[in-house]
C-alpha cells in the first residue's frame, strides 16, 4: 500500500544549488520534511546540469518523508540559454530581441518532450516555436 501523501510542492531551483534556505527551506520545513536531506539529494541529482533551472515536484508524506521528480528545464529558460540572452522582449511582437537557428529549436523540443503532451518531434517544435515568439526571439529560417 502507498503512504498517504500530505502535499506536493513544485519548486523551480538552479541546478546544483539546492540551499536550505527560502523558498526551500520555507517549502519544506511547514511540511515538517527533512531540508537538508532534500538539498543533498536534489543537488546530487542534478550536479551534471549546472546552468539549467531544473523544476522539481516533491511529494512530502504523512510520516515526514519524501519523494521527488525532476522534470526538464522550462522552455523559456531553454530559449534564453540559446539565444544569449538575460530575459524575454517587454513586447514580443514588436521587439526582437534574439535569434535562434532551426537546430536550436530541435535540440530544446527534443529535450523538452518528455514533459510536453505529445510524442511528435514536430508538433513539440511548434510548442517550442510559439514560446520563443512570445519571448520576442526569432527562429531562423535557413
Amino acid at each position: 500500500m502507498a503512504k498517504p501523501i500530505k502535499t506536493i510542492i513544485k519548486l523551480q531551483i538552479p541546478a546544483g544549488q539546492a540551499n536550505p534556505a527560502p523558498p526551500i527551506g520555507s517549502s519544506l520545513g511547514q511540511h515538517g520534511a527533512n531540508i537538508q536531506q532534500f538539498c543533498q539529494q536534489f543537488n546530487e541529482a542534478t550536479k551534471n546540469m549546472a546552468g539549467d533551472i531544473i523544476p522539481a515536484e516533491i511529494t512530502i508524506y504523512e510520516d515526514r518523508s519524501f519523494s521527488f521528480k525532476l522534470k526538464t528545464p522550462p522552455a523559456s529558460a531553454l530559449l534564453k540559454k540559446a539565444a544569449g540572452l538575460e530575459k524575454g522582449s517587454g513586447l514580443p511582437h514588436k521587439n526582437k530581441v534574439g535569434k535562434i537557428t532551426k537546430q536550436d529549436l530541435r535540440k530544446i523540443a527534443e529535450r523538452k518532450l518528455p514533459d510536453l503532451n505529445t510524442d511528435d518531434l514536430e508538433k513539440a517544435e511548434k510548442i517550442i516555436a510559439g514560446t520563443a515568439k512570445n519571448m520576442g526571439i526569432e527562429i531562423e529560417e535557413k
